[in-house]
């Protein structure tokens, strides 16, 4: 006869199957929820400047600070097992040796209604959240990003410590979904059953301007 123990093991090994299962199943489901999301993206006000990137950076170099307006609708992407979705923001550009260079230059975590509490936000803020998300199981209309001259989080920077008049510079916008059960997912190139790409989402190329020189910030000013 089995002892105790083992009869705990088995009814433990067939607790965790059922919930792999369990798991699985509602992973997949993710797979029957359409996601058309589309988005307009635009370069504003471009500055190249010389100095100190970051706090800690040790060595003045050429950085790059782009302002953009961003407008999209990633609502699709919210059903009812989506946990949070980061968006964010990429600035692109041809690299010498036929790569990409590629650098984040913003970023944003939107949460569904009912993972507001796992947000890093005050009180004022989260009693916001949740009065706009009262009696909705999903709110859609988070999924809407209406920006206007945004600053950016981060400074593009390079290995060379020049960026300055870099040609064929596009923005990029980009997503990545968080399930509650289920692998993370990025946007995709390509369709995937009833995955699309994003429609748009690239703004026009433009030239990071050169770095003005003393004597051109003296006759400006």
């Amino acid at each position: 006869m089995h002892n105790s123990l083992t009869r705990l093991q088995n009814v433990f090994g067939f607790f965790t199957t059922v919930a792999f299962v369990f798991a699985a199943f509602i992973a997949a489901t993710d797979f029957y929820a359409p996601r058309t999301t589309s988005g307009t993206i635009a370069a504003q006000n471009i500055q190249v400047v010389k100095g100190r990137p970051h706090y800690y950076s040790t060595k003045t170099q050429e950085y790059s600070v782009i302002k953009f307006s961003l407008e999209a609708d990633l609502s699709s992407l919210f059903h009812w097992n989506t946990k949070q979705i980061f968006v964010y923001v990429t600035a692109e550009w041809p690299a010498e040796n036929n790569g990409t260079n590629s650098a984040v230059i913003w970023d944003s975590i939107v949460t569904n209604p009912s993972a507001d509490h796992l947000l890093n936000v005050g009180p004022a803020t989260l009693k916001k959240l949740k009065k706009s998300s009262a009696g909705k199981s999903i709110d859609p209309s988070r999924g809407i990003l209406k920006l206007k001259n945004q600053k950016p989080k981060y400074q593009i920077t390079h290995p060379s410590g020049k960026v300055a008049e870099v040609e064929d510079v596009t923005l990029k916008l980009h997503y990545n979904v968080q399930p509650w059960v289920g692998f993370l997912t990025w946007d995709m190139k390509e369709r995937l059953l009833l995955w699309n790409p994003i429609k748009g989402g690239v703004s026009p190329k433009f030239t990071l301007p050169r770095l003005k020189k003393k004597d051109e910030k003296k006759k400006s000013t």
